[in-house]
């Protein structure tokens, strides 16, 4: 890795505690370690300021700053992401239906100067998470929109119960609410092999508590989580501060590109390489959504 890589990766994250570039030092084994033995049993590690705490405020300000370019929009889901209206039985937990009404800022509209672009495409950052997940490497999304996106929820609002799409997710939080806001999730609620719908059935009626787990994150924060497997969800989002969250999406492959019906649904536009990657997606189990 180049020295002004290393340099600006040094700039904006704590490598005292995260050396990004020198994977062969105690502190970096010390990360990796705890962040190996947290997403085996827990499916999610929490790397706490890692953004330096005098770049928190930039940080913040970067997001706040674009926050109103964000897509929003209502609607009513269900936990997989599927039609709501799909032909499932009457106790199907897909029946179960909330509504949406977070929003998203597309890649595009995050300027590349900015700290989570910079870390998104930084080859130091994506080694850190690939080893963090104990994958050879990690791609970035060939995705114009989804690769790279922030996520707002403002007053009033939550982001439901929900699977991801990927195996694993990346995410920082950017901007802490006055109140709410609060992470929960299921851990290794099912499995590659087993939909698990009893439980997950049981979490949607408001009877899984002793199945949920909780997280306050702060700013700066980085979360590393396992969200395919996990059902999670952001709680109402209370007082007058929005909850804002950068969402790095990478993949185990590269050239994946979201499906024009998610695209849309998240952004509210598609661009021609949705159009043209339409119908070649790849999936490594057979899980609903």
């Amino acid at each position: 890795m180049s020295t002004t890589e290393a340099r600006l990766v040094a700039q904006v994250v704590d490598t005292a505690r995260y050396p990004l570039s020198d994977p062969t030092s105690t502190a970096w084994q010390d990360a990796i370690g705890q962040a190996r033995r947290d997403l085996r049993e827990l499916g999610c590690s929490v790397l706490p300021d890692f953004i330096l705490p005098s770049r928190q405020h930039d940080l913040r300000m970067e997001g706040a700053e674009i926050a109103p370019l964000a897509h929003y929009d209502v609607e009513v889901v269900n936990a997989y992401n599927i039609d709501t209206n799909a032909p499932l039985p009457d106790d199907h937990p897909a029946r179960t239906t909330m509504t949406r009404g977070n929003a998203f800022v597309a890649r595009d509209h995050i300027p590349r100067q900015s700290i989570v672009h910079q870390l998104y495409a930084s080859p130091l950052f994506q080694r850190f998470v690939a080893s963090c997940f104990e994958l050879p490497d990690v791609h970035e999304l060939a995705d114009p929109l989804a690769g790279l996106c922030l996520n707002v929820v403002r007053p009033g609002m939550d982001h439901p119960w929900h699977f991801d799409t990927n195996e694993f997710a990346v995410s920082l939080l950017t901007q802490q609410p006055e109140a709410g806001g609060i992470f929960e999730y299921c851990p290794n609620i099912r499995s590659a092999h087993a939909e698990n719908f009893a439980d997950v059935r049981a979490v949607l009626a408001g009877r899984g508590e002793h199945l949920i787990r909780r997280l306050t994150l702060r700013p700066g924060d980085l979360q590393l989580f396992k969200g395919r497997f996990s059902l999670h969800r952001v709680t109402t989002v209370r007082g007058g501060t929005a909850r804002h969250s950068a969402i790095f999406a990478y993949s185990e492959r590269p050239g994946v590109v979201g499906s024009v019906a998610r695209t849309k649904q998240i952004f509210g536009r598609v661009l021609p390489e949705h159009l043209a990657a339409e119908g070649r997606a790849v999936r490594g189990d057979q899980l609903l959504d």
